[in-house]
């Protein structure tokens, strides 16, 4: 498994933020002809998002391009088990991407439609929020 994590950070730990609104910033598909869009909002972890990955490869097999605009450059720590409270904050435990409802998570093309519903139905299901399947020319007809 290729282990998704920033090369380096100004600080090593980070508050934990919100997940209010929507995602105003890659919430349209922009590299493929077709995406995965989340519906909630949720911290997606490096083997969540691995395992989407790996989901559509198998899926598509040859001649498709795969794109992940999402990385996981948050680090989120925890304290190890029976510490008492206080003592400063966790140990960084691993890496988060925080997705937002509106964004999209996989691109894909180079292949039928029929094919990229498909692989993104299973990549979606890899996922622990509700996703929807996008394609590039649905914004145009939306305006």
């Amino acid at each position: 498994m290729s282990f998704l994590a920033p090369k380096k950070t100004k600080f090593r730990k980070q508050q934990r933020g919100t997940l209010k609104g929507k995602a105003f910033r890659g919430n349209k598909v922009s590299f493929g002809e077709y995406g995965i869009q989340a519906l909630e909002s949720h911290w997606l972890t490096q083997r969540q998002i691995e395992a989407g990955r790996v989901a559509l490869v198998r899926a598509l097999r040859k001649g498709a391009k795969i794109w992940i605009p999402i990385f996981p450059d948050k680090p989120y720590t925890k304290k190890p088990l029976e510490v008492r409270m206080g003592k400063g904050k966790g140990n960084v435990e691993g890496y988060v991407a925080v997705v937002k409802p509106g964004r999209v998570m996989f691109e894909v093309s180079g292949v039928t439609e029929e094919q990229a519903r498909e692989a993104l139905r299973l990549a979606g299901h890899k996922l622990p929020i509700q996703t929807k399947v996008v394609r590039r020319d649905a914004y145009d007809e939306a305006q």
